[in-house]
């Protein structure tokens, strides 16, 4: 198997392209030097910097209600892996998938590796699934899965869950991502206590089963589908469950799984004091777990998430190591080139934060300097930083306009002639 495009037509779309990208990055980095700031030294931290790409963000999402599916779209995960090497092949910045089980599951998992190491990708956290039920399942999760009030359910969540463990053990895999969709609709439904002695015992019998170099991250969701109450619905219930479990366990902050003008930044200022920040599933919203592309509504929120990444970067305390992965709904674009948008966003983002002067923003802080202070991110977030992520996945091998070259690729129209239809679906999975 080799790659999906060709260097040679990669590089025929580049080369109309790079003298003005040159003039642009040769600009940029006169305006940076005189602000103290070496380019090439933010070219080369963004070329470092990656984000995983979910398994099924690359199929078409859709709305509560519905799902209207695009012709080419894949049907399996080897379909998959191969439209999330195109991500990859012309980003550079997405070189990892994250796979959902049982929607992933295949007879050859060391097969399945071998495929997408020769699809120039790897394997990041794997997501564990027990908030539906699966053709032929014994238990149902109708009224909960690792809180479940039936120990058989919670058992055969508990299950699932190592059997994810030992999935990814075979694809190279280091963490597990556990996010539950337990809660109640009702007052009275469930005890708010004892559904969280549940959850901690349920998810302590999955922790025991972690490989010594692995990490369990603990994903928090304010509402959806409990209405009432979830079980661990904010970051305040996640980091006391993963400080419960052990150090192996972390929290893991998706941008929609909180309520409107939450100030998420600080969260995650919180999570590293205190060594449990896990990582991150990028998104946007709106109004509340819309799963909109990432940077699409809110950028400069995301811009100073990243200011605090990288200041937990400068200052690694226990230790710093987040998994960074999109995690979105693509119910009326193509998905492959809403994660180029997304992708590019994220790295743009954490491109602006490099550009923080943080001599500056540090001594207007200790002097209650407040517009200095404020100045400082703005003046980053002004930045213009496209010919910085352009030069840095052209010098890799990627396009310089990733979705141009994407289109001009016909890609999802061969996908089309070749691949199976998929039906008509009922919702958002």
């Amino acid at each position: 198997m080799g790659l999906p495009l060709t260097e040679e037509a990669i590089a025929s779309h580049n080369a109309p392209r790079h003298e003005a990208l040159a003039d642009e990055y040769d600009s940029l980095g006169r305006a940076l030097a005189r602000r103290g700031v070496d380019i090439a030294a933010v070219k080369a931290k963004v070329a470092g910097f990656s984000v995983a790409l979910p398994s099924w963000g690359s199929g078409v999402g859709g709305t509560r209600f519905a799902k209207f599916p695009i012709p080419g779209e894949p049907t399996n995960i080897h379909e998959k892996l191969e439209d999330c090497a195109v991500v990859q092949q012309l980003s550079r910045a997405t070189p990892r998938v994250s796979p959902h089980f049982p929607w992933d599951f295949v007879d050859d998992y060391d097969g399945l590796r071998q495929e997408a190491a020769a699809l120039g990708l790897g394997f990041d956290a794997v997501n564990s699934n027990t908030f539906q039920d699966q053709p032929g399942q014994p238990r149902s999760y109708r009224h909960g899965s690792l809180t479940s009030t039936d120990a058989g359910v919670r058992a055969q969540a508990v299950e699932h869950n190592i059997e994810c463990i030992e999935i990814g053990r075979k694809l190279g895999s280091q963490a597990l991502t556990v996010w539950v969709g337990d809660g109640t609709n009702f007052p009275g439904q469930q005890s708010l206590g004892a559904s969280l002695d549940r959850y901690l015992d349920s998810a302590a019998d999955i922790y025991a089963a972690l490989p010594g170099d692995w990490r369990m991250l603990l994903e928090h969701k304010m509402f959806e589908p409990a209405f009432y109450s979830t079980v661990i619905s904010d970051w305040g219930s996640s980091i006391l469950a993963a400080q419960e479990l052990g150090p192996k366990a972390q929290c893991l902050v998706d941008l929609g799984h909180h309520a409107p003008n939450v100030n998420i930044e600080q969260i995650v200022a919180r999570l590293h004091r205190f060594g449990k920040l896990g990582g991150f599933h990028f998104n946007d919203s709106k109004y509340g777990d819309d799963d909109l592309d990432s940077g699409s509504i809110n950028p400069h929120q995301l811009f100073l998430v990243f200011n605090e990444l990288v200041e937990a970067e400068l200052n690694p305390r226990q230790g710093f190591n987040p998994a960074y992965m999109i995690d979105q709904s693509h119910n009326v674009t193509d998905p492959i080139e809403s994660m180029l948008s997304s992708a590019e966003a994220i790295v743009g983002a954490y491109a602006k934060a490099l550009l923080v002067d943080r001599e500056a923003l540090t001594a207007a802080q200790q002097s209650n300097d407040v517009m200095m202070g404020f100045q400082a991110l703005r003046q980053a977030y002004r930045t213009d930083v496209t010919p910085i992520l352009a030069m840095a996945r052209a010098e890799a091998g990627g396009a310089i306009d990733a979705i141009a070259a994407y289109r001009a690729s016909g890609w999802r129209e061969r996908k089309a002639q070749q691949r199976k239809p998929v039906g008509l679906g009922a919702g958002i999975v």
